[in-house]
């Protein structure tokens, strides 16, 4: 956990993330880079896309000067930071920033969202969910603490979520995390029996680390939407994060199918840590 992103709006939201990244960072002794994506209208564009006309430099330095009196924190003494403006489009090209600086976690504060505005409008934090390649940790509290002993990680337990279970696995033993692994069964089509689920983890489990080693960390969860098995059992056993696979759906798909991960960093009061298949 050497470099953190903190993408940020100079929100009051966009603090507690940076608060949040800043606790991380101390812990493990990592760096903060932290981006401002200015999305400005084409029209400041000039012919080249790396150019900008007057306007869009005025724009971006006046960015420059938010920024560093954002940056402006007790909370940051001691922590390498490097800040960065980029006049991004939309929101895939932050994975550039997390390729070119080897980024390991994205640390993004949100407000939530509900109702027809949830649905037309999103959040930035699901757009970033939705796109990054990396962790995402997603916070809407000012952080009281960020010791997350305590996580629990959701699956479907599908081949496709091989690797991000992984992923997990590997980002909570550098965090000191205790992780239950749990998977939701619930009253629809997807309800299996306790032999089929057995059968699931176990093939699951092998798959991914050749042996059964993690399988009494598992749970399986009865409840009327994966969402609500999730949030129930997280404060049933006082975690202090939810972690879940995200298909990074986009467009009509996402529309007609929504996202688990995205409804359940709407709705979680705790911190919600999403890996993309």
């Amino acid at each position: 956990m050497k470099k953190i992103l903190v993408p940020i709006d100079f929100s009051e939201h966009s603090e507690y993330a940076l608060e949040t990244a800043a606790a991380i960072a101390k812990e493990h002794n990592s760096e903060i880079f932290v981006l401002h994506m200015l999305e400005i209208s084409s029209a400041v564009y000039t012919a080249s896309r790396d150019s900008l006309s007057d306007a869009g430099v005025f724009y971006f330095k006046l960015a420059e000067k938010k920024m560093n009196t954002f940056l402006d924190r007790k909370f940051l003494e001691g922590i390498e930071i490097t800040p960065i403006v980029k006049h991004f489009k939309v929101f895939k090209e932050i994975n550039e920033i997390v390729d070119a600086h080897a980024i390991d976690l994205i640390v993004m504060g949100s407000h939530g969202a509900s109702g027809v505005k949830e649905v037309m409008v999103g959040s930035n934090a699901e757009k970033v969910v939705r796109y990054s390649n990396v962790p995402v940790l997603i916070v809407k509290y000012n952080p009281i603490l960020v010791e997350f002993d305590s996580v629990i990680f959701a699956s479907d337990f599908s081949e496709d979520a091989v690797a991000s279970y992984l992923r997990a696995k590997s980002t909570f033993e550098k965090l000191g995390s205790n992780m239950h692994i749990i998977y939701v069964n619930t009253p629809d089509n997807s309800f299996k029996s306790s032999t089929e689920i057995d059968v699931l983890v176990t093939k699951f489990l092998k798959r991914a680390e050749g042996n059964l080693d993690n399988y009494p960390n598992v749970y399986v969860v009865s409840d009327y939407s994966v969402e609500k098995g999730i949030l129930n059992f997280a404060n049933n056993i006082g975690a202090d994060l939810v972690a879940i696979v995200t298909h990074g759906r986009r467009g009509l798909s996402h529309f007609f199918e929504g996202s688990i991960s995205e409804d359940i960093a709407n709705h979680s009061t705790l911190p919600v840590m999403t890996f993309k298949i």
